[in-house]
């Protein structure tokens, strides 16, 4: 199959993870299941059991909140996995976020969340796997009414930037379905 990145996009339950998770189980071999999500309250720790219930016994979950890309080069140390599924920039841009000073500005939140998206990169260049990387597209609504909420949003809008210029292939999901942004092999 060959080392490339694939990013998934979409809005709040568009089908990205469904999506990253068939395309990961009928491509075989080992995967390595990356997940960022804390559960910092009952609702979210019910929604981690659904996504650790729905997934394949024979792959390997690495919880990892923060430093994702150093996590995932500890964790590929003598492992062949084919595929690498991080789920999701989302949250790992809010974790980075929510660790920073309460009086950050924006300059440290967009830091934060490249920092950790350059680690990221940094590990998928160390490996020759496939990646699927899932984040949310949250630049095509409000304004959010709050400080941290503007931060966030300018901040993740970055991270996915980053991320679809070094992709190969770049889908939006609407509805559960993908439409190619940046198509395998081809221009954007």
């Amino acid at each position: 199959m060959g080392k490339r990145l694939i990013f998934l996009l979409g809005g709040a339950r568009s089908g990205k993870s469904s999506y990253a998770e068939r395309w990961a189980q009928a491509h075989g071999g080992r995967v390595l299941y990356v997940a960022t999500a804390e559960a910092r309250d009952d609702e979210m720790h019910a929604r981690i059991q659904h996504h650790r219930a729905r997934r394949p016994a024979g792959w390997r979950t690495l919880e990892a909140p923060r430093d994702v890309g150093a996590a995932v080069r500890a964790a590929a140390q003598g492992v062949d996995f084919a595929t690498v599924l991080v789920d999701c920039i989302t949250l790992l841009v809010s974790n980075a976020l929510l660790a920073l000073p309460e009086d950050a500005g924006q300059e440290a939140a967009n830091a934060a969340a490249l920092a950790e998206v350059d680690a990221l990169l940094g590990a998928f260049a160390a490996t020759d796997a496939v990646w699927l990387v899932v984040s949310n597209e949250v630049g095509m609504g409000l304004v959010p009414p709050t400080r941290l909420g503007r931060f966030y949003r300018d901040a993740l809008g970055l991270a996915n930037q980053r991320i679809a210029q070094a992709a190969d292939e770049v889908l939006l999901l609407v509805a559960g379905l993908p439409w190619a942004l940046k198509p395998a092999g081809g221009a954007p």
